[in-house]
């Protein structure tokens, strides 16, 4: 979207530092390895980086002018610098301003797990009757909010917004700036527990989600205590109960159900894909889209990357479930891939991050999980995940690295294998599949 310089003034309240020439309307980057010649640049602060290193580089590029943090710091190549107490919130509050002139329905998603499954469904289920536009794969924070409003079309009709966090007071801040018609929580998990000390202030922190909710809107999430007792939202709310779902058949890229008289299918496996549906379901209907296009727009979803990601390679089949972990996730996946699939098979597990004090407890607690289970090959890859191997009854390996583990599979495991691989994403498992394909 191009800005008018008065709009971007009235918009962040920033103070104009220079100018020699304001004409015009101006497109706004963040990156100058992206910005386009007569651009606004908007140097980005973190804890690692600091854009305004770059603001030479977006002159030399051709940006007509720049934000800055720091008042006293000016380059009059630029056609005129604008002064901000804090960029990223100026972005923000840009963004909010295009959310609010586009002005779409804006379905908004968090969960200790299945945020991005929960996003993609709807969006599939969305676009059958609605122009609509979604966070890219798990840009999640402020700046992927940002990202997300700002390449939202102009014609767009409705928006799915991840939003992830890592601490408190985040999820209050995206839900501000974007003020959701539909907020949804897709459950209430271990991930993040070393960040934010226990699984309260997990749903604390996710509960959030209601600060920008519209008063008009409507609360989706599964029926649960750590979520009612701690949401603070007077408007509709709608909880799910699996108990509800009738006639389930799972097999093989296959789930099939019976809710509210109506059936149901999706082309993958698992109940907690199907959990996930039924909140899909539910904001669905809310937003007045027909039965017909729910029962397509399910049918039509599709896993995105590294999850549940089907790969054959010399004679092996891969399931790539790699692209986070949480015992909550780990578990949900482990009981679809073995009631589902058909042996011989092989689990390849590995460190499930960001678990505190206790992360050795919860990975030996996947071990005993796994206890009742039989005949089932069991690999694990790094200093936790052995923890898993030593407290199941399973017959398995551990290795340190990818490398490792990769070499074992091409040598020892046989041909008609299924490979389930399911870690946190900081293990790049995703190197496995890649060195078994070239070894």
């Amino acid at each position: 979207m191009k800005f008018k310089l008065d709009e971007i003034i009235n918009c962040t309240g920033a103070q104009i530092l220079y100018q020699k020439d304001t004409l015009g309307e101006f497109e706004i980057s963040t990156d100058t390895r992206k910005l386009e010649k007569g651009n606004i640049y908007l140097p980005l602060r973190g804890e690692n980086y600091d854009g305004h290193n770059f603001i030479d580089k977006a002159l030399e590029i051709g940006a007509k002018g720049y934000f800055t943090q720091d008042k006293f710091k000016v380059n009059k190549k630029a056609d005129f610098i604008l002064y901000v107490e804090n960029s990223l919130v100026a972005y923000l509050k840009l963004a909010n301003y295009i959310r609010n002139k586009i002005n779409p329905i804006v379905i908004a998603i968090t969960g200790s797990s299945g945020k991005t499954t929960t996003k993609e469904m709807l969006f599939s289920v969305l676009s059958t009757t609605y122009k609509t536009h979604k966070t890219y794969l798990n840009h999640n924070n402020e700046i992927g909010l940002c990202q997300t409003m700002f390449t939202m079309p102009d014609d767009c009709e409705a928006v799915v917004v991840e939003m992830g966090m890592r601490n408190l007071g985040e999820i209050e801040l995206l839900s501000s700036y974007c003020k959701p018609d539909v907020g949804i929580i897709t459950n209430i998990g271990s991930a993040h527990v070393e960040r934010l000390g226990n699984l309260k202030n997990i749903a604390i922190a996710k509960c959030e989600i209601a600060a920008g909710l519209k008063k008009e809107g409507v609360f989706i999430s599964p029926d649960s205590s750590k979520i009612k007792d701690n949401l603070n939202y007077v408007g509709e709310k709608i909880f799910t109960k699996y108990d509800d779902v009738k006639n389930v058949i799972i097999s093989v890229s296959h789930s099939e159900f019976t809710y509210e008289n109506t059936n149901y299918v999706l082309n993958v496996e698992g109940d907690y894909n199907i959990e996930n549906a039924l909140l899909v379901i539910e904001a669905a209907k809310k937003l007045n889209i027909s039965t017909q296009n729910i029962q397509k727009g399910l049918l039509n979803y599709k896993p995105i990357e590294k999850r549940w990601e089907v790969s054959e390679i010399k004679g092996l089949t891969f399931i790539n479930d790699s692209y986070n972990a949480n015992p909550e996730s780990m578990k949900a996946v482990l009981k679809t891939f073995l009631s589902v699939y058909k042996p011989p098979l092989v689990l390849v597990l590995g460190n499930m991050g960001e678990l505190g004090k206790d992360e050795i407890a919860y990975h030996k607690e996947i071990g005993e999980f796994l206890c009742s289970y039989q005949g089932v090959k069991l690999l694990t890859v790094g200093n936790l995940a052995k923890y898993i191997l030593r407290n199941s009854t399973l017959e398995g390996v551990e290795f340190e690295t990818n490398f490792e583990c990769a070499k074992y599979i091409l040598d020892n495991i046989e041909k008609g294998s299924t490979i389930l691989l399911k870690a946190s994403r900081a293990m790049k498992f995703e190197e496995i599949i890649e060195m078994v394909g070239r070894l």
